[in-house]
């Protein structure tokens, strides 16, 4: 029996680090994997930190493809959508999300982790994220009302027994930059047919918008997919950071592209306030596969 890593399903935290990271001239995946598979999160009740580690699916494959689906690709290439929107591709060789209670602890922790990788890997890419009014996004709506509950999310994100992978999952990070003052120069009204959802409390427009993001994203039509999504940033520089978990990386590139309006079709109305400015896919293998690497005295 496989078991997911389990700061995918750590709710509640109000302070993240997300730490993508690249291999340095010499450096080899299996060191990268054998030095991520080494750290440890602290084991408190109080003041501790969940610690999520991933990798670029070739990269991970490159060790043993056996234990990953072998459909799972990197974000290699943008996606062009219409009216010459892009979504970049920013892959990188490995990722770690950190989440804890207050963000002195993640600081401490993401400063450790980057020690451990010195001479192996370095950071590109560093991003902080928090909380905002309980369960609200930079939006002001709502974020995650269609996200599955704690007891249903495994079947959505999680690969199941029997196959490659299993008790892995594929992330999806995306940074979305807000278009603040167009964003905030709408009426509520007007906010909630680009969403297509109540601003208050987030019900489901009827009859709903055409283009709105809800009816772009629709998850009855794609597939469910578990969110975890945080804003990140400054007073003057924020947006969301999307993290997005499924079993199957099909529904997330369908996502995408229906978001896009890749291959002709309508883009999402939100695309037209918030700019992504990364993407990348990564592997995340269940925790036996991580330890399998861990050095014997990693728990010691």
């Amino acid at each position: 029996m496989t078991t997911p890593q389990s700061g995918i399903f750590a709710l509640g935290t109000s302070s993240h680090a997300y730490l993508e990271f690249d291999l340095l001239a010499g450096g080899t995946a299996i060191d990268l994997v054998c030095r991520i598979a080494a750290l440890r999160e602290p084991r408190t009740t109080m003041g501790g930190i969940n610690l999520v580690s991933g990798f670029r699916p070739e990269l991970w494959r490159s060790l043993d493809a056996t234990q990953i689906p072998e459909d799972v690709v990197g974000f290699d290439e943008p996606i062009l959508g219409s009216d010459g929107f892009i979504m970049p591709a920013t892959q990188h060789d490995a990722v770690l999300w950190l989440s804890g209670s207050g963000y002195d602890v993640v600081f401490d922790e993401a400063r450790a982790a980057m020690e451990a990788l010195r001479g192996i890997a370095a950071v590109r890419d560093e991003t902080s994220g928090w909380a905002y009014r309980h369960d609200r996004d930079l939006t002001g709506f709502i974020d995650g009302t269609e996200n599955p509950s704690l007891l249903d999310a495994p079947r959505y994100a999680v690969i199941p027994e029997g196959g490659p992978g299993a008790g892995g999952t594929v992330l999806l990070l995306q940074k979305w930059a807000h278009e603040v003052a167009r964003w905030e120069a709408l009426a509520d009204s007007a906010q909630e047919r680009v969403i297509g959802r109540t601003k208050p409390d987030s019900v489901e427009l009827d009859p709903q918008v055409a283009d709105s993001h809800v009816a772009l994203t629709d998850q009855a039509r794609f597939g469910h997919i578990f969110r975890r999504n945080t804003p990140y940033g400054t007073v003057t520089e924020h947006g969301t950071m999307f993290v997005g978990f499924s079993a199957e990386q099909s529904r997330l590139i369908a996502m995408l592209a229906s978001m896009a309006g890749a291959n002709g079709g309508t883009r999402d109305a939100l695309t037209r306030y918030t700019r992504p400015l990364s993407g990348a896919y990564y592997f995340i293998p269940s925790a036996e596969a991580i330890r399998g690497y861990a050095p014997p005295d990693a728990d010691g």
